[in-house]
């Protein structure tokens, strides 16, 4: 009649008086296919137990009389601790990062900018990388895709794309996601195949950064 109870789970089986432990008089009983079975002595429902090869379970100790259910205690434990998991990560907020550089960065500023995201994907936040233009900047936007896109390859171990690189106002923003590359397939959508970037002219260059 007893089960065996799984291990690990985070609701203890203390929580609850099963079997012999519920010394009551009489019970409300609920049955083993969810039936109400209505107000029945204790004896009686520990024997409906009994014949079902199944646990006797206080669900309801403050009730007057107390709730009790026929099922499979070992299960139930098991049941409770799963949607306990579940409630728990669904009320998990993900942390949203964001690294902010220009067309004309660096490779030495961007290094810092890029090993911050590498940290922060690897403690399983996302990572905005945000690209703002000036002046006549925004007329050549390949020079910032290009650069969002040897950006999200330097990252590939740690993340994947989930927004390709699109223009929001005087910057462009790409958010990578913490995962495996081969995630990045499945999320990325567009991002699967490179991205098509003219090199830049000396003329485009020196436009774009409005000498």
């Amino acid at each position: 009649m007893f089960c065996k109870l799984q291990r690990g789970n985070t609701i203890s089986a203390s929580d609850y008086r099963v079997n012999e432990a519920i010394r009551v008089r009489e019970v409300r009983l609920i049955g083993p296919n969810n039936e109400n079975v209505g107000v029945v002595p204790i004896q009686e429902a520990l024997r409906i137990a009994r014949e079902a090869d199944l646990d006797l379970v206080e669900v309801s100790p403050n009730s007057d009389p107390p709730v009790c259910r026929v099922l499979n205690f070992g299960k139930f434990l098991y049941e409770k601790a799963k949607k306990e998991r579940e409630a728990k990560k669904a009320q998990t907020k993900i942390e949203v990062k964001e690294i902010r550089l220009r067309p004309k960065t660096t490779d030495h500023h961007r290094s810092f900018k890029v090993r911050d995201a590498r940290r922060w994907l690897g403690e399983g936040m996302k990572v905005k990388v945000r690209i703002r233009f000036r002046g006549r900047e925004i007329t050549y936007p390949d020079i910032a895709r290009k650069e969002l896109q040897e950006i999200a390859d330097e990252l590939a171990d740690v993340g994947f794309v989930e927004m390709t690189p699109d223009m929001e106002g005087r910057t462009m923003l790409m958010v990578l996601a913490p995962g495996k590359k081969g995630k990045a397939a499945g999320a990325a959508g567009p991002a699967e195949k490179p991205m098509k970037t003219e090199k830049p002219t000396a003329v485009a260059v020196k436009a774009a950064s409005g000498e």
